[in-house]
């Protein structure tokens, strides 16, 4: 059975930080690019960023936070930083492992955690 788990959500002031981290398991998690993509009040679904088995980050064009993603093959986790946090980044974030296209929203995904940026 894969399951992600996210921890690291909450509560945060605007330009503060958080790092959100997500935990594998059921999965050969070092042939997988694990991503993260959040989904705000009213809106779709969009990719925030993705990092490849070896370690290379891939970001999405709409991205202009400076989140940073990052993963620990040894532990089965991959993780974002997020700094300079504004009340647009909040959103429920999701943990996602795809094997296809990246920012596809294929996969195996986790429950989501909440964060929210306060003004």
């Amino acid at each position: 059975q894969v399951r992600l788990v996210e921890s690291g959500g909450g509560l945060v002031q605007f330009g503060g930080s958080l790092r959100l981290s997500c935990a594998a398991s059921g999965i050969d998690f070092g042939l997988y690019p694990m991503g993260w993509y959040r989904q705000a009040p009213g809106k779709r679904r969009e990719w925030v960023a993705t990092v490849a088995p070896d370690g290379v980050p891939h970001y999405g064009d709409s991205m202009k936070s400076p989140f940073t993603i990052s993963r620990d093959n040894a532990k089965k986790t991959v993780s974002l930083q997020m700094n300079s946090l504004k009340p647009e980044d909040t959103a429920i974030y999701y943990c996602n492992a795809d094997r296809g296209p990246i920012g596809a929203q294929g996969g195996y995904w986790g429950q989501g955690t909440q964060v929210t940026v306060a003004t």
